[in-house]
């Protein structure tokens, strides 16, 4: 068999270092590894179709890299972006051509470092720059809820400014979602409408943890004009694992810290025509005072009411808290009279207001009323099974449960 040249090279030397011994010198200047050369400069022997310092280029072409000259070939090409990101793209088998095989980020300077070899082996380096045009059309991503503390119910939110509905896009945007935990665990987005998505773990979040999410979708392409644009990361500081449970048909409302119960309190909940809701609920937020209305729910005539209400929490947008009942102490702890709310004394409130934290858990079990609804009046995304949750991501829909590589690249413990 004919070996090539560059192969003897290589193998003489090699024999001739292992016949001399260490100290020895395998090769004499004139006949030099080609190898152990540093890069020569292949700009003439290469050909870009994006031109350094120029103007802005179209994102939408691909990017190209040619071997002008027989005596060079291409052994490969970095194409990293001003965000870090690698563009993709493919070598031909003969090394005279390089392509991107998707597209190009908007707005964005991209370094393209090109290595080659020529035919004696010697090792050849081009690197330049260009710019890309800015998008006009962008994809913005706001995520929710406040930075701040949280309790371990609390599901991450993200609002786009522009519609995504097709498959490919959805999957290309929860690529670009990232969420940090300090602990692996278990999630999903899950597209509650074109605009909009949670995500929730399948489990509670850890207690006293960190949560954030950031993405990494700056000037890539999302569908036909639509490039995603520069979004604020968040984060989140969960706290203690606060687990409320109130049963509508003892009309005891029971609170636990970390798996610990630490206070029982006599409550009247929602009475017939009015039960409140069953199901899991996440705390929206507390106000120390409220004038309640019946006509801003709804109600009137012989069940209109106008009163002050003091330590509100509050579990939905349609109204239903957990606050001070004082009228109906007589009531607590043996029947429902409420017209929804969980009603109890002043002191229990305001205990009660005290020790509770947006993003804890409020269940209603044993209620006649109607179950909680999953979006649009408050967070009931834990009434939601995981496997129906899993379905709502354009990632994990129709795959099997438990940890894919998509789950792993998505979610990552801090360090």
């Amino acid at each position: 068999m004919k070996h090539s040249p560059r192969l003897w090279t290589v193998l003489g030397c090699s024999l001739l270092v292992a016949s001399l011994g260490a100290g020895a010198t395998a090769c004499g200047s004139g006949d030099r590894n080609p190898l152990s050369a540093r890069p020569y400069d292949a700009g003439d022997q290469l050909a870009f179709n994006k031109a350094a310092g120029s103007r802005p280029v179209d994102p939408g072409r691909p990017l190209e890299v040619t071997a002008k000259s027989v005596d060079a070939r291409i052994t490969d090409v970095s194409v990293v972006d001003s965000h870090g990101r690698l563009l993709a793209g493919e070598l031909t088998a003969k090394g005279d051509r390089w392509h991107s095989t998707v597209p190009m980020a908007a707005g964005v300077r991209y370094t393209v470092t090109v290595s080659t070899e020529d035919k004696r082996g010697a090792p050849g380096q081009r690197t330049m720059t260009f710019d890309t045009t800015p998008s006009k059309q962008v994809l913005k991503v706001e995520f929710g809820p406040d930075a701040g503390k949280y309790g371990v119910g609390q599901p991450l939110t993200a609002d786009l400014n522009e519609p995504v509905k097709d498959k490919a896009a959805r999957k290309l945007v929860e690529r670009g979602l990232v969420v940090e935990t300090p602990d692996r665990v278990e999630g999903a987005w899950h597209w509650v409408d074109d605009k909009r998505l949670h995500f929730r773990p399948k489990e509670y979040w850890p207690a006293n943890s960190t949560v954030s999410v950031r993405s990494n979708l700056e000037g890539v392409r999302i569908d036909n004009d639509l490039y995603g644009a520069v979004s604020k990361p968040l984060e989140l500081e969960i706290g203690d694992r606060v687990e409320v449970v109130t049963d509508a048909s003892s009309h005891y409302l029971t609170f636990k810290r970390n798996g610990e119960v630490v206070n029982t309190i006599p409550v009247t909940t929602g009475k017939p025509g009015f039960s409140t809701r069953n199901g899991v609920k996440v705390v929206l937020g507390k106000q120390y005072f409220v004038q309640m209305r019946g006509d801003s729910v709804g109600i009137g005539g012989s069940e209109y009411y106008n009163l002050p209400v003091y330590y509100a929490t509050r579990v939905t947008w349609s109204g239903e808290y957990v606050h001070a009942a004082p009228w109906s102490v007589g009531s607590q702890g043996y029947e429902n009279v409420s017209h929804g709310c969980t009603g109890m004394s002043t002191g229990n409130a305001a205990w009660f207001y005290e020790n509770i934290t947006e993003g804890d858990i409020i269940q209603v079990i044993n209620s006649i009323g109607d179950d909680m609804d999953p979006f649009g009046n408050g967070f009931g995304d834990w009434n939601v099974d995981w496997p129906d949750w899993r379905e709502g991501s354009a990632l994990l829909k129709g795959t099997q449960e438990g940890r894919s590589p998509i789950d792993t690249a998505r979610l990552r413990p801090q360090v």
